[in-house]
């Protein structure tokens, strides 16, 4: 169940209909070997080079992901990608081109953080408002309908309890996402990117965490283009949204999510997200 804050009245369903999906990610965590894993060929071979979206999870993860934004209303998505040649354009211009949405892509020439992504996106967003989303995170619909309402800026908070109970994430993981504050009338007040273990045992499950499912205005732009890189040189979206509230006046609501995710991340993931993905209809 979900249920929205904001301080003004929700949009209409029409304004807002383009994605970005930040895909252009290394892998890193993936390509690792690990024991716990039992993949067949073709998930091995797609864990080894990194190719989180398209590992084969009954189909290709990325299917699902991108049903999910047509099923919540989306018509329009960039995915975001590395230069040079692209197995998710072999499969999105060619293999399985999707009915229910455009897809274009934008290219992101080094992997320099996530608001350097965003930022690649610009053409594509043009003057509309936008969704970014982890290419690697199963957002539900409901989540992204819920997204689409918000009067922009926003995001949606997770609520920590359900992602593990629902989602089945390991309550380590979840405990070292980044916490979203909120005032009494939904308004994001802050994110805590590293939250100490005494303000979520105060929280408990009724905590919320981001993961990083975002609805922007075109002012994100400059505000990815103004922020300096972090302390593990990467330019941090979180950093652009702070630079938004502080120096853009912006204010960015929440739409409170309490429901699964999936996030595939190791190869120990993907036993259980395919589990859990199996009866989910697919239609691109």
């Amino acid at each position: 169940m979900s249920q929205q804050t904001s301080r003004v009245g929700p949009l209409g369903p029409d304004q807002v209909h383009k994605a970005v999906v930040l895909a252009r990610g290394l892998g890193t965590r993936m390509q690792r070997p690990d024991s716990r894993a039992q993949l067949d060929g073709a998930q091995a071979a797609a864990a080894a080079a990194g190719h989180k979206a398209l590992i084969p999870v009954g189909r290709p993860f990325l299917d699902y992901c991108l049903s999910a934004l047509a099923d919540a209303g989306f018509t329009a998505v960039c995915l975001v990608v590395a230069p040079g040649a692209s197995p998710l354009r072999d499969r999105y211009e060619r293999e399985a081109r999707p009915t229910r949405l455009t897809i274009d892509f934008a290219v992101q020439d080094h992997p320099l953080g996530t608001a350097d992504a965003v930022a690649a996106a610009e053409a594509f967003v043009g003057a509309s408002l936008f969704a970014v989303l982890n290419g690697d995170n199963y957002y539900p619909a409901e989540a992204l309908r819920g997204l689409r309402r918000l009067p922009p800026p926003g995001l949606v908070a997770f609520e920590r309890g359900a992602l593990v109970e629902q989602g089945g994430l390991d309550p380590d993981r979840v405990r070292r996402y980044a916490l979203v504050r909120m005032a009494v009338d939904g308004e994001l007040e802050r994110i805590v990117e590293k939250p100490e273990p005494e303000e979520l045992e105060a929280l408990g499950a009724d905590a919320h965490v981001s993961m990083n499912c975002w609805l922007f205005t075109p002012a994100i732009f400059e505000a990815c283009r103004r922020i300096r890189p972090s302390a593990r040189g990467e330019l941090e979206l979180t950093d652009a949204v702070a630079y938004a509230r502080a120096e853009l006046g912006q204010r960015f609501a929440t739409h409170r999510f309490s429901g699964p995710v999936l996030d595939l991340t190791s190869r120990a993931d993907i036993a259980a997200v395919a589990a859990r993905l199996a009866p989910i209809r697919v239609v691109l």
